[in-house]
Protein backbone atom coordinates (compact mmCIF):
# COMPACT_ATOMS: atom_id res chain seq x y z
CA UNK A 1 0.00 0.00 0.00
CA UNK A 2 1.21 3.47 -1.05
CA UNK A 3 1.59 6.11 1.64
CA UNK A 4 2.46 9.85 1.02
CA UNK A 5 6.44 9.39 1.98
CA UNK A 6 8.08 6.29 3.08
CA UNK A 7 11.15 6.49 5.28
CA UNK A 8 14.08 3.78 5.60
CA UNK A 9 15.71 3.16 8.41
CA UNK A 10 14.22 3.21 12.08
CA UNK A 11 17.28 4.86 14.22
CA UNK A 12 17.04 7.95 15.62
CA UNK A 13 17.48 10.45 12.90
CA UNK A 14 14.86 8.48 10.81
CA UNK A 15 12.04 8.03 13.34
CA UNK A 16 12.69 12.05 13.87
CA UNK A 17 12.30 12.55 10.12
CA UNK A 18 8.92 10.20 9.90
CA UNK A 19 7.22 11.55 13.17
CA UNK A 20 8.24 15.26 11.56
CA UNK A 21 6.36 14.12 8.27
CA UNK A 22 3.65 12.21 10.16
CA UNK A 23 2.59 15.31 12.70
CA UNK A 24 2.18 17.68 9.71
CA UNK A 25 -0.50 15.10 8.78
CA UNK A 26 0.96 12.56 5.91
CA UNK A 27 0.57 9.04 6.09
CA UNK A 28 4.15 7.77 6.58
CA UNK A 29 5.94 4.27 6.85
CA UNK A 30 8.76 3.55 8.61
CA UNK A 31 10.73 0.40 7.19
CA UNK A 32 13.79 -1.20 8.90
CA UNK A 33 15.67 -4.01 7.72
CA UNK A 34 16.46 -5.19 11.95
CA UNK A 35 13.67 -6.96 14.25
CA UNK A 36 13.89 -3.88 16.46
CA UNK A 37 13.84 0.09 15.96
CA UNK A 38 16.95 1.98 17.19
CA UNK A 39 19.94 1.77 15.05
CA UNK A 40 22.40 2.84 17.01
CA UNK A 41 19.83 3.94 19.97
CA UNK A 42 19.17 0.23 20.47
CA UNK A 43 19.54 -1.48 23.90
CA UNK A 44 19.67 -5.52 23.81
CA UNK A 45 20.42 -8.63 25.78
CA UNK A 46 23.57 -9.77 24.60
CA UNK A 47 24.87 -13.15 25.90
CA UNK A 48 24.49 -12.95 29.97
CA UNK A 49 20.44 -13.20 30.69
CA UNK A 50 19.47 -10.61 32.52
CA UNK A 51 22.17 -7.61 31.84
CA UNK A 52 20.77 -5.26 29.39
CA UNK A 53 23.72 -3.58 26.71
CA UNK A 54 23.27 -0.33 24.48
CA UNK A 55 24.81 -1.57 21.10
CA UNK A 56 25.27 2.06 19.98
CA UNK A 57 25.46 5.18 21.86
CA UNK A 58 24.90 4.75 25.88
CA UNK A 59 25.22 8.42 26.94
CA UNK A 60 23.04 11.49 25.46
CA UNK A 61 24.06 14.71 26.27
CA UNK A 62 22.37 16.18 22.94
CA UNK A 63 19.23 14.62 24.32
CA UNK A 64 18.74 17.43 26.67
CA UNK A 65 19.62 19.81 24.19
CA UNK A 66 17.73 19.21 20.68
CA UNK A 67 15.55 21.84 19.60
CA UNK A 68 13.65 18.89 17.96
CA UNK A 69 13.41 16.58 21.30
CA UNK A 70 12.38 19.82 23.75
CA UNK A 71 9.64 20.57 20.60
CA UNK A 72 8.21 16.85 20.72
CA UNK A 73 8.64 16.97 24.86
CA UNK A 74 11.11 13.91 24.93
CA UNK A 75 12.41 14.41 28.41
CA UNK A 76 8.69 13.90 29.63
CA UNK A 77 8.39 10.63 27.86
CA UNK A 78 11.88 9.08 28.86
CA UNK A 79 12.87 9.02 32.56
CA UNK A 80 16.72 10.06 32.28
CA UNK A 81 19.31 9.31 35.25
CA UNK A 82 21.47 13.14 35.33
CA UNK A 83 24.74 12.25 37.07
CA UNK A 84 26.27 14.98 39.00
CA UNK A 85 29.50 14.25 37.51
CA UNK A 86 28.68 14.25 33.88
CA UNK A 87 32.59 13.17 33.05
CA UNK A 88 35.96 11.91 34.82
CA UNK A 89 38.87 12.29 33.47
CA UNK A 90 42.57 10.73 35.22
CA UNK A 91 45.79 11.24 33.86
CA UNK A 92 48.90 9.32 34.84
CA UNK A 93 50.30 11.82 37.63
CA UNK A 94 47.37 10.49 39.69
CA UNK A 95 45.04 13.64 39.51
CA UNK A 96 41.73 13.43 37.96
CA UNK A 97 39.32 15.99 36.44
CA UNK A 98 35.81 16.12 37.81
CA UNK A 99 33.31 17.58 35.42
CA UNK A 100 30.55 18.10 37.88
CA UNK A 101 27.03 19.53 36.50
CA UNK A 102 27.99 22.41 38.67
CA UNK A 103 30.40 24.32 36.87
CA UNK A 104 31.62 26.33 40.10
CA UNK A 105 32.21 22.97 41.77
CA UNK A 106 34.32 22.11 38.94
CA UNK A 107 36.38 24.73 39.01
CA UNK A 108 37.37 24.93 42.62
CA UNK A 109 37.92 21.36 42.74
CA UNK A 110 40.43 21.67 39.70
CA UNK A 111 42.55 24.26 41.90
CA UNK A 112 45.07 26.37 40.31
CA UNK A 113 43.48 24.97 36.67
CA UNK A 114 40.64 26.27 37.16
CA UNK A 115 40.38 29.93 36.39
CA UNK A 116 41.60 28.87 33.05
CA UNK A 117 38.93 26.53 32.64
CA UNK A 118 36.50 28.80 33.81
CA UNK A 119 37.58 31.12 31.09
CA UNK A 120 36.97 28.56 28.26
CA UNK A 121 33.82 27.20 28.84
CA UNK A 122 32.23 29.20 31.64
CA UNK A 123 30.71 31.70 28.22
CA UNK A 124 29.89 28.85 26.65
CA UNK A 125 27.60 27.75 29.42
CA UNK A 126 26.23 30.97 29.53
CA UNK A 127 25.01 31.06 25.98
CA UNK A 128 23.86 27.40 25.82
CA UNK A 129 20.70 28.20 24.00
CA UNK A 130 22.62 30.00 20.90
CA UNK A 131 25.18 27.94 20.80
CA UNK A 132 22.98 24.85 20.50
CA UNK A 133 21.02 26.57 17.94
CA UNK A 134 24.41 27.28 16.41
CA UNK A 135 25.65 23.89 16.24
CA UNK A 136 22.29 21.58 15.86
CA UNK A 137 21.89 23.35 12.64
CA UNK A 138 23.83 23.71 9.01
CA UNK A 139 26.99 25.80 9.44
CA UNK A 140 25.77 27.58 6.12
CA UNK A 141 22.63 28.91 7.52
CA UNK A 142 22.93 32.42 9.13
CA UNK A 143 23.63 32.64 13.00
CA UNK A 144 20.37 33.76 14.91
CA UNK A 145 22.50 34.47 17.48
CA UNK A 146 25.91 36.34 16.89
CA UNK A 147 26.78 36.65 20.75
CA UNK A 148 26.75 33.03 20.94
CA UNK A 149 28.99 33.11 17.75
CA UNK A 150 31.28 35.12 18.65
CA UNK A 151 32.05 34.00 22.16
CA UNK A 152 32.00 30.36 20.68
CA UNK A 153 34.62 31.11 18.11
CA UNK A 154 36.48 33.23 20.41
CA UNK A 155 37.12 30.45 23.17
CA UNK A 156 37.29 27.69 20.24
CA UNK A 157 40.40 29.73 18.56
CA UNK A 158 41.90 30.26 22.06
CA UNK A 159 42.07 26.38 22.44
CA UNK A 160 43.83 26.42 19.11
CA UNK A 161 46.43 28.90 20.12
CA UNK A 162 49.42 27.34 22.09
CA UNK A 163 50.02 29.05 24.91
CA UNK A 164 46.78 30.06 25.89
CA UNK A 165 46.02 26.58 27.37
CA UNK A 166 44.45 25.92 30.52
CA UNK A 167 46.48 23.83 32.77
CA UNK A 168 47.46 20.16 32.11
CA UNK A 169 44.63 18.76 33.83
CA UNK A 170 41.83 21.29 32.22
CA UNK A 171 43.65 21.08 28.87
CA UNK A 172 43.40 16.83 28.87
CA UNK A 173 39.45 17.14 30.18
CA UNK A 174 38.43 19.34 27.13
CA UNK A 175 40.79 16.92 24.73
CA UNK A 176 39.00 14.04 26.00
CA UNK A 177 35.59 15.85 25.17
CA UNK A 178 37.11 16.83 21.81
CA UNK A 179 38.59 13.16 21.17
CA UNK A 180 34.68 11.78 21.00
CA UNK A 181 35.28 13.11 17.56
CA UNK A 182 37.86 10.35 16.16
CA UNK A 183 41.05 10.92 14.51
CA UNK A 184 42.82 13.47 16.51
CA UNK A 185 41.74 16.21 14.68
CA UNK A 186 43.33 19.41 15.43
CA UNK A 187 41.38 22.05 13.70
CA UNK A 188 38.38 24.56 13.98
CA UNK A 189 35.57 21.64 13.71
CA UNK A 190 36.85 19.12 15.91
CA UNK A 191 37.99 21.98 18.53
CA UNK A 192 34.70 23.51 18.43
CA UNK A 193 33.07 19.91 18.83
CA UNK A 194 35.33 19.26 22.13
CA UNK A 195 33.94 22.70 23.46
CA UNK A 196 30.71 22.20 22.73
CA UNK A 197 30.37 18.73 24.35
CA UNK A 198 32.16 20.08 27.56
CA UNK A 199 29.70 23.14 28.48
CA UNK A 200 26.93 20.37 27.95
CA UNK A 201 28.34 18.87 31.02
CA UNK A 202 27.37 22.12 32.85
CA UNK A 203 24.54 23.00 31.12
CA UNK A 204 21.69 20.07 32.17
CA UNK A 205 24.45 17.65 32.07
CA UNK A 206 25.06 14.24 30.26
CA UNK A 207 21.95 12.04 30.97
CA UNK A 208 21.86 8.37 30.81
CA UNK A 209 18.61 6.80 29.87
CA UNK A 210 16.40 4.46 32.22
CA UNK A 211 16.01 1.15 30.42
CA UNK A 212 18.99 1.82 27.94
CA UNK A 213 19.11 3.64 24.85
CA UNK A 214 15.94 2.01 23.52
CA UNK A 215 14.11 4.24 25.85
CA UNK A 216 14.70 7.10 23.38
CA UNK A 217 13.93 5.31 20.40
CA UNK A 218 11.10 3.76 21.70
CA UNK A 219 9.61 7.14 23.14
CA UNK A 220 9.93 8.39 19.66
CA UNK A 221 8.13 5.05 18.02
CA UNK A 222 5.03 5.56 20.18
CA UNK A 223 4.58 9.26 19.00
CA UNK A 224 5.17 8.47 15.54
CA UNK A 225 2.51 5.52 15.51
CA UNK A 226 0.23 7.75 17.82
CA UNK A 227 0.48 10.21 14.90
CA UNK A 228 -1.18 7.19 12.37
CA UNK A 229 2.61 6.11 11.06
CA UNK A 230 3.00 2.58 10.18
CA UNK A 231 6.72 0.81 11.00
CA UNK A 232 7.76 -2.16 9.28
CA UNK A 233 10.44 -4.23 10.82
CA UNK A 234 12.31 -7.14 9.19
CA UNK A 235 11.78 -5.36 6.24
CA UNK A 236 15.28 -4.27 3.64
CA UNK A 237 15.07 -1.93 0.71
CA UNK A 238 17.50 -2.24 -1.80
CA UNK A 239 16.01 -0.81 -4.61
CA UNK A 240 13.79 2.27 -4.79
CA UNK A 241 11.75 0.33 -7.24
CA UNK A 242 10.57 -1.55 -4.07
CA UNK A 243 8.49 1.96 -2.89
CA UNK A 244 5.38 3.32 -4.72
CA UNK A 245 6.38 5.80 -2.94
CA UNK A 246 7.02 9.61 -4.48
CA UNK A 247 8.67 11.05 -1.42
CA UNK A 248 11.49 8.56 0.01
CA UNK A 249 13.81 9.66 2.92
CA UNK A 250 17.30 8.28 3.89
CA UNK A 251 18.28 7.45 7.24
CA UNK A 252 21.06 5.28 5.60
CA UNK A 253 24.82 5.85 4.69
CA UNK A 254 25.15 7.92 1.90
CA UNK A 255 26.61 5.07 0.51
CA UNK A 256 23.60 3.08 0.32
CA UNK A 257 21.33 5.33 -0.33
CA UNK A 258 23.53 5.36 -3.93
CA UNK A 259 22.93 2.24 -4.28
CA UNK A 260 19.48 1.67 -3.31
CA UNK A 261 18.51 4.91 -5.66
CA UNK A 262 21.15 5.01 -8.19
CA UNK A 263 18.99 4.70 -11.20
CA UNK A 264 17.65 8.20 -10.33
CA UNK A 265 20.06 10.28 -8.95
CA UNK A 266 22.95 12.04 -11.30
CA UNK A 267 25.93 10.63 -11.73
CA UNK A 268 28.04 13.56 -10.10
CA UNK A 269 25.67 13.38 -6.68
CA UNK A 270 26.40 9.64 -6.70
CA UNK A 271 30.20 9.89 -7.24
CA UNK A 272 29.87 12.42 -4.39
CA UNK A 273 27.77 10.10 -2.13
CA UNK A 274 30.01 6.98 -2.96
CA UNK A 275 32.79 9.45 -2.28
CA UNK A 276 32.09 9.72 1.43
CA UNK A 277 35.48 10.50 3.50
CA UNK A 278 35.00 7.56 6.54
CA UNK A 279 36.05 8.48 10.03
CA UNK A 280 38.11 5.68 12.44
CA UNK A 281 36.18 3.00 13.29
CA UNK A 282 35.24 1.56 17.08
CA UNK A 283 35.74 -1.52 19.11
CA UNK A 284 33.00 -1.36 21.61
CA UNK A 285 33.35 -3.91 24.58
CA UNK A 286 29.92 -4.58 26.38
CA UNK A 287 30.90 -5.94 30.43
CA UNK A 288 28.88 -7.51 33.03
CA UNK A 289 30.87 -7.44 36.30
CA UNK A 290 30.31 -9.00 39.71
CA UNK A 291 31.03 -6.05 41.47
CA UNK A 292 31.21 -1.85 41.28
CA UNK A 293 34.60 -1.03 39.00
CA UNK A 294 37.77 -0.42 41.80
CA UNK A 295 38.53 2.71 40.86
CA UNK A 296 41.44 4.17 42.50
CA UNK A 297 39.98 7.56 42.41
CA UNK A 298 36.41 6.52 44.02
CA UNK A 299 35.05 10.03 42.85
CA UNK A 300 34.96 8.54 39.34
CA UNK A 301 32.21 5.57 40.74
CA UNK A 302 30.11 8.81 40.77
CA UNK A 303 30.91 9.58 37.06
CA UNK A 304 28.74 8.70 34.37
CA UNK A 305 31.15 8.67 32.04
CA UNK A 306 34.84 8.18 32.33
CA UNK A 307 37.87 9.17 29.79
CA UNK A 308 40.96 7.14 29.45
CA UNK A 309 43.83 8.12 27.68
CA UNK A 310 45.96 10.19 29.40
CA UNK A 311 47.14 14.15 28.69
CA UNK A 312 45.88 16.07 25.99
CA UNK A 313 49.73 15.30 24.26
CA UNK A 314 48.84 11.29 24.79
CA UNK A 315 45.04 11.56 23.47
CA UNK A 316 46.15 13.46 20.62
CA UNK A 317 48.72 11.43 19.29
CA UNK A 318 47.11 8.18 20.07
CA UNK A 319 44.11 9.45 18.19
CA UNK A 320 46.13 10.60 15.29
CA UNK A 321 47.63 7.03 14.84
CA UNK A 322 44.27 5.29 14.63
CA UNK A 323 43.87 6.81 11.48
CA UNK A 324 45.97 4.11 10.23
CA UNK A 325 47.16 1.58 13.20
CA UNK A 326 45.78 0.03 16.27
CA UNK A 327 46.79 1.97 19.19
CA UNK A 328 48.23 -0.10 22.55
CA UNK A 329 47.13 2.74 24.56
CA UNK A 330 44.16 4.24 23.25
CA UNK A 331 42.14 6.57 24.31
CA UNK A 332 38.89 5.43 25.86
CA UNK A 333 34.89 6.38 26.49
CA UNK A 334 33.57 4.69 29.47
CA UNK A 335 30.39 4.40 31.00
CA UNK A 336 28.44 2.56 34.17
CA UNK A 337 24.74 2.70 33.71
CA UNK A 338 23.69 0.12 35.93
CA UNK A 339 25.58 2.54 38.63
CA UNK A 340 22.83 5.19 37.69
CA UNK A 341 20.11 2.71 36.78
CA UNK A 342 19.87 -1.09 38.38
CA UNK A 343 17.47 -2.49 35.66
CA UNK A 344 20.59 -3.17 33.59
CA UNK A 345 22.05 -6.06 34.83
CA UNK A 346 20.86 -8.58 37.67
CA UNK A 347 21.28 -7.70 41.56
CA UNK A 348 24.77 -7.91 42.61
CA UNK A 349 25.71 -7.14 39.08
CA UNK A 350 27.09 -4.09 36.63
CA UNK A 351 27.33 -3.78 33.48
CA UNK A 352 30.22 -1.57 31.88
CA UNK A 353 30.35 -0.20 28.70
CA UNK A 354 33.54 1.24 26.91
CA UNK A 355 34.97 1.99 23.43
CA UNK A 356 37.73 3.05 21.62
CA UNK A 357 38.78 3.96 17.94
CA UNK A 358 40.51 1.37 15.32
CA UNK A 359 41.32 2.48 11.69
CA UNK A 360 38.60 2.03 9.74
CA UNK A 361 37.19 -1.45 9.10
CA UNK A 362 40.24 -2.66 11.14
CA UNK A 363 38.75 -6.20 12.69
CA UNK A 364 41.06 -5.66 15.88
CA UNK A 365 39.28 -7.15 19.28
CA UNK A 366 41.18 -4.62 22.20
CA UNK A 367 39.41 -6.15 24.80
CA UNK A 368 43.19 -7.02 26.39
CA UNK A 369 44.11 -3.68 25.92
CA UNK A 370 40.61 -2.25 26.84
CA UNK A 371 41.09 -4.60 30.22
CA UNK A 372 44.73 -3.37 31.03
CA UNK A 373 43.93 0.68 30.73
CA UNK A 374 40.83 0.01 32.88
CA UNK A 375 43.46 -1.74 35.56
CA UNK A 376 45.59 0.85 35.45
CA UNK A 377 43.13 3.01 36.87
CA UNK A 378 41.05 0.96 38.86
CA UNK A 379 43.29 -2.16 40.44
CA UNK A 380 41.41 -5.62 40.16
CA UNK A 381 39.33 -4.30 37.72
CA UNK A 382 40.10 -7.69 35.86
CA UNK A 383 38.75 -9.72 38.86
CA UNK A 384 35.38 -8.54 38.63
CA UNK A 385 34.67 -9.42 34.96
CA UNK A 386 32.38 -12.18 34.73
CA UNK A 387 31.08 -11.84 30.90
CA UNK A 388 32.73 -9.67 28.03
CA UNK A 389 31.43 -9.57 24.33
CA UNK A 390 33.78 -7.33 21.87
CA UNK A 391 32.02 -5.83 18.88
CA UNK A 392 34.92 -4.86 16.33
CA UNK A 393 34.33 -2.35 13.83
CA UNK A 394 33.32 -4.46 11.33
CA UNK A 395 30.95 -5.84 13.47
CA UNK A 396 29.69 -2.37 14.52
CA UNK A 397 28.88 -2.08 10.25
CA UNK A 398 27.14 -5.54 10.22
CA UNK A 399 24.75 -5.02 13.37
CA UNK A 400 24.17 -1.16 11.54
CA UNK A 401 25.12 -0.80 7.98
CA UNK A 402 25.02 2.89 8.89
CA UNK A 403 28.22 2.42 10.59
CA UNK A 404 30.39 1.90 7.47
CA UNK A 405 33.61 0.43 8.49
CA UNK A 406 32.72 0.49 12.36
CA UNK A 407 32.72 5.15 11.34
CA UNK A 408 30.52 6.17 14.52
CA UNK A 409 30.20 9.50 12.86
CA UNK A 410 28.76 9.35 9.44
CA UNK A 411 31.41 10.44 8.03
CA UNK A 412 34.70 12.24 8.80
CA UNK A 413 33.79 15.41 11.09
CA UNK A 414 36.98 17.84 10.05
CA UNK A 415 35.57 21.55 9.19
CA UNK A 416 35.63 20.01 4.89
CA UNK A 417 33.56 16.99 6.54
CA UNK A 418 31.18 19.42 7.72
CA UNK A 419 31.15 21.72 5.48
CA UNK A 420 30.18 19.40 2.59
CA UNK A 421 28.04 16.65 4.11
CA UNK A 422 27.59 14.73 1.78
CA UNK A 423 27.88 18.49 -0.55
CA UNK A 424 28.16 21.59 -0.36
CA UNK A 425 24.50 23.13 0.15
CA UNK A 426 21.93 25.40 1.94
CA UNK A 427 19.94 22.43 1.83
CA UNK A 428 22.18 19.38 2.10
CA UNK A 429 19.58 16.88 2.80
CA UNK A 430 17.64 17.41 -0.43
CA UNK A 431 19.38 15.32 -3.79
CA UNK A 432 18.89 16.71 -6.98
CA UNK A 433 16.22 13.79 -8.16
CA UNK A 434 12.76 14.71 -7.36
CA UNK A 435 11.30 13.49 -3.67
CA UNK A 436 14.79 11.70 -2.12
CA UNK A 437 16.21 12.79 0.51
CA UNK A 438 19.24 12.02 2.91
CA UNK A 439 18.24 12.16 6.49
CA UNK A 440 21.21 10.14 8.34
CA UNK A 441 24.10 11.78 10.29
CA UNK A 442 25.86 11.68 7.22
CA UNK A 443 23.87 15.29 6.69
CA UNK A 444 24.12 18.28 9.20
CA UNK A 445 24.70 18.84 11.85
CA UNK A 446 26.12 15.19 11.89
CA UNK A 447 26.93 12.64 14.58
CA UNK A 448 24.97 12.37 18.20
CA UNK A 449 21.87 11.50 19.11
CA UNK A 450 19.97 14.62 18.73
CA UNK A 451 17.80 13.30 15.87
CA UNK A 452 17.94 17.24 14.33
CA UNK A 453 19.29 15.59 10.79
CA UNK A 454 16.08 13.78 9.93
CA UNK A 455 14.01 16.70 11.47
CA UNK A 456 15.55 19.16 8.99
CA UNK A 457 15.38 16.33 5.99
CA UNK A 458 11.66 16.18 6.98
CA UNK A 459 11.56 19.96 7.16
CA UNK A 460 12.66 19.80 3.83
CA UNK A 461 10.64 17.32 1.70
CA UNK A 462 7.31 19.35 3.53
CA UNK A 463 8.92 21.77 1.79
CA UNK A 464 9.54 21.05 -1.29
CA UNK A 465 7.18 18.27 -2.23
CA UNK A 466 4.10 19.51 -0.25
CA UNK A 467 3.89 22.97 0.33
CA UNK A 468 3.88 22.47 4.27
CA UNK A 469 6.32 24.96 6.56
CA UNK A 470 6.25 24.15 9.78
Amino acid sequence: MSHDVAVIGAGPNGLAAALTMARAGLSVRLIERNSTIGGAARTLELGYPGAIHDVGSAVHPMSLLSPFFNEIGLRERVEFAVPEISFAHPIPDGRAGIAWRDLARTVEDLGADGPGYRRIIGPVVERMAGTTDLLLHPLLRAPRQLGALSVFGLRAAQLMIPGLGTGELATAMIAGCAAHTAGGGRGPAATGAGLFLAASAHSGGWPIPIGGSQAISDALAAMFTQAGGRIELDSEVTDLAQLPEKTVLFNTSPEAMASIAGGVLPPKYRKALTGTRRAPGSCLIHYVLNAPVPWRNQELADAGTVHLGGTAAQIGREERRVRTDVSDAPYAIVSQPSRFDPSRAPAGKHVLWAYCHVPNGTPADLTAVMNRQLEAVAPGFTDTIEYSQAVTAPGLASQNPNLVGGDLSGGVTDMRGMLIRPTLSADPWRTPAKGIYLASSSTPPGPSVHGMSGHLAAQSALRHEFGIRS
